[in-house]
């Protein structure tokens, strides 16, 4: 590998033992977690195009990466992931823009299948709409294939960010080596995490507002086993 490309195990993510560990390693401080995670997640959103996504991630995983060296964790561990703005912001860019390109011409498609099939045939019947219903059915779960993609070959992007310190292209690109390395392991626990999150939101949201820590904790802990720790305080970013 590359001076600018970490190395990183091989087939090491056991989604079952990542989630039980993630578990273990914030229940102690669950509520803080909670309340890091939820915060995140707000700002994150609060600006269309995740612009703000990446920092709070960034800061979101300072904060369990600290966790797990033992060292006291704070809630404004989470802010200190504006310090890696810039290069999350490019990783977030390179995540996003694949989606937009996917989903425009599909919303312009979709909406001029369903104006043509919407028009009343001449014997003023109305439209048959159950091909435009399985045409959309396709298309949600194409686009939900797309994301799940999307989501595994992107995991260990914003970890690689502050741990490593790899620039937003780098980080990008050997999460995707690690991931597809990884396969496997790392599909797995995004279905796992799927299925809970579903649970969670028949459950009138709120399952799947609590298992939000463990999930990105779950995560921590995957990350972990394909990037072995290197036991050492990381340096500041550039420019700090």
């Amino acid at each position: 590998m590359s001076a600018n490309i970490p190395e990183f195990n091989r087939g090491a993510v056991r989604p079952t033992e990542c989630m039980r560990a993630g578990w273990d390693l914030i229940k102690d401080q669950y509520w803080l977690f909670l309340g890091i995670t939820v915060v995140a997640i707000l700002i994150g959103n609060a600006v269309p195009m995740g612009i703000l996504m990446g920092p709070m991630l960034c800061g979101l995983y300072l904060a369990l990466f600290r966790r797990q060296r033992g060292e006291q964790v704070s809630f404004d561990l989470l802010f200190k992931g504006f310090e890696y703005f810039k290069e999350s912001l490019i990783a977030t860019i390179i995540q996003v823009v694949p989606i937009i390109l996917i989903m425009i011409p599909t919303y312009v498609i979709s909406v001029a299948i369903f104006l043509v099939m919407f028009k009343p045939n001449r014997r003023g019947q109305p439209p048959d709409l159950l091909p435009f219903i399985a045409f959309v059915i396709i298309i949600m779960l194409v686009v939900m294939a797309i994301s799940i993609a999307i989501g595994v070959l992107f995991a260990f992007t914003y970890p690689l960010i502050v741990d490593r310190r790899l620039s937003g292209v780098d980080a990008v690109k050997t999460s995707i080596k690690a991931a597809m390395a990884n396969l496997g392991g790392v599909l797995g626990l995004m279905l796992m995490m799927m299925g809970l999150s579903i649970i969670g939101v028949l459950l009138c949201y709120v399952g799947a507002l609590l298992m939000m820590p463990i999930h990105f904790a779950a995560w921590a802990v995957a990350y972990r086993q394909v990037f072995s720790s290197t036991n050492e305080q990381p340096p500041a970013p550039p420019g700090f």
